[in-house]
């Protein structure tokens, strides 16, 4: 369970923006947001799972509706794809950025090519 901490897909997620090369410290409210909103939905998972799954309620008038943690899970989800978008993680987004490249001084390039 530890992996699904606040704490954790935060540390996870910085990382792994920063192997795809899109991390910047001012995103850092999101990715806290992004994480917190993981978590939620790891827990409720869970519950729901734990429950056997019960994606429908009776209603007072005898009729069922959908339960509300589907609903909850169903508004979670959208809300966790839009942060990964948000925050370059997805297949459909990484592909249309362009990553910054910090350029190197001629000094520093002068002095690397005499290490």
């Amino acid at each position: 369970m530890a992996k699904n901490t606040k704490s954790a897909i935060k540390r996870a997620t910085i990382r792994a923006m920063k192997e795809l090369g899109t991390y910047k410290k001012e995103f850092d409210p999101l990715i806290e947001i992004y994480a917190e909103l993981r978590e939620q939905y790891a827990v409720l998972s869970g519950r729901f799972a734990a429950g056997g799954y019960p994606f429908e309620v009776s209603t007072a008038d005898g009729g069922s509706k959908k339960a509300p943690i589907v609903a909850t899970l169903e508004s979670l989800r959208k809300d966790i794809l839009a942060y990964t978008d948000r925050l370059c993680l997805n297949p459909k987004t990484i592909d249309g950025i362009t990553v910054e490249t910090k350029k190197q001084s001629v000094l520093a390039a002068a002095l690397r090519q005499l290490e």
